[in-house]
């Protein structure tokens, strides 16, 4: 199950020395703005109004939002740069048994997420349990568990070498079979695309996501072999910082590395579109050098420049990333069962709070940051009760 590290169990095991803080300040940072995005665009007033850089590219094109799930998997591959030493050590038994295992409860806590809070509204506004045989299956936990889990036996298994020749040959192999079973002459329409023809011979159609007017799952599970590589990139990206050090000739090449990979991805968009829910290699390739420009921005600034004093909002995210994700739905999903005044908690608070005296997308926008800033008061208490929850 999760772990629950108070002040001394985190002191006995190591995890929050001063010299890993330091080391990991840039990476929590980093983690942290995209758990703080993330929860900003999950959570608008009302979908209807929506700034468009808050909006997911409609099919093949980017926005700002398109960016903030790739960075989480950029993160995960990251943090794997520092976890996975301790198993150089460890007899292979160990690392299976710690990897399988974290992949299997981030997947189930996924599939809890989904059917949480078990009971929804009919048509008649009462209670009523949901039909479990019509659940999603995959999902934006789903799609971790199964990233991180491939990209530990990639990075663990094959070295840093055989990492990047995997993950070439993965968008590749990526980009053939979407090109070649396809559709013609669009074959990365939603209709004709190959992960929509791939997911529908695994999972029934009524388990599949419905947000884009027909049975289809932007986590499904043939685009998640494309996503495994924002991991393993952010693996690599990590040992590289470890072994080259927080300075200047690290940022500066960490910068030109991230320029190199968005000319190639905006070259490689003219065959392979850049779009978010068939995860192309493109998109890949693209989300990977903005993630590296990033974090050099970062390092430039918080490890060079030794500018601290923002950061601590965002370590706050940083340090429970997981659980406030996860709390950040349940709580949104309670507040829509909830009833005031014949709507939604969710609604009456919105409609009560921000839309009487804001603009429809200013009171959206306001009231997801103002969600943001309540888990951010969470996980305030959270760090400092020393509370960290971990899987």
């Amino acid at each position: 199950m999760t772990k629950l590290f108070t002040a001394s169990t985190v002191a006995d095991n190591g995890l929050l020395k001063e010299t890993t803080r330091q080391r990991y300040l840039s990476l929590d940072v980093l983690r942290g703005m995209t758990i703080a995005l993330m929860i900003v665009v999950n959570t608008p007033g009302s979908w209807q109004s929506i700034y468009a850089p808050f909006r997911h590219a409609a099919w093949h094109g980017f926005t700002v939002t398109d960016l903030v799930f790739p960075t989480f998997l950029f993160v995960v591959g990251n943090a794997m740069s520092f976890s996975m030493r301790k198993f150089e050590r460890e007899e292979d038994s160990v690392f299976l048994k710690k990897v399988f295992k974290r992949t299997v409860l981030i997947f189930l806590l996924g599939l809890l997420l989904n059917t949480f809070p078990f009971v929804t509204r009919n048509a008649a506004d009462e209670l009523a349990l949901i039909d479990f045989s019509s659940i999603r299956i995959m999902g934006v936990l789903q799609r971790i568990a199964l990233c991180y889990g491939l990209a530990a036996l990639v990075v663990h298994y094959f070295k840093v070498k055989g990492a990047i020749i995997f993950s070439a040959i993965a968008l590749l192999s990526y980009w053939a079979i979407m090109y070649f079973f396809g559709n013609q002459p669009d074959p990365y329409s939603l209709e004709g695309n190959a992960a929509l023809k791939f997911d529908r011979l695994l999972l029934p159609a009524e388990n599949l996501y419905k947000g884009y007017g027909i049975p289809f799952d932007p986590e499904g599970l043939l685009s998640t072999l494309p996503a495994v590589v924002n991991v393993i990139a952010g693996f690599l990206a990590g040992l590289y910082i470890q072994r080259q050090g927080n300075n200047m000739g690290t940022v500066f090449k960490l910068a030109l590395s991230a320029a190199a990979f968005i000319v190639v991805a905006l070259a490689w968009d003219i065959f392979f579109p850049i779009n978010k829910p068939i995860w192309t290699s493109s998109y890949v390739v693209y989300t990977v050098g903005l993630d590296l420009l990033i974090l050099s921005v970062l390092m430039l600034v918080i490890e060079v420049a030794n500018y601290k004093w923002w950061t601590y909002f965002f370590e706050v995210f940083g340090r429970n990333p997981l659980f406030i994700y996860i709390l950040s739905g349940v709580l949104v999903r309670l507040m829509g069962l909830i009833r005031v005044d014949g709507q939604s908690l969710y609604g009456w608070v919105y409609n009560n709070l921000y839309l009487t005296w804001l603009s429809d997308n200013n009171a959206s926008l306001l009231f997801a940051v103002s969600y943001m800033l309540l888990l951010w008061c969470i996980g305030y208490w959270m760090d400092k009760k020393r509370v960290y929850i971990k899987v």
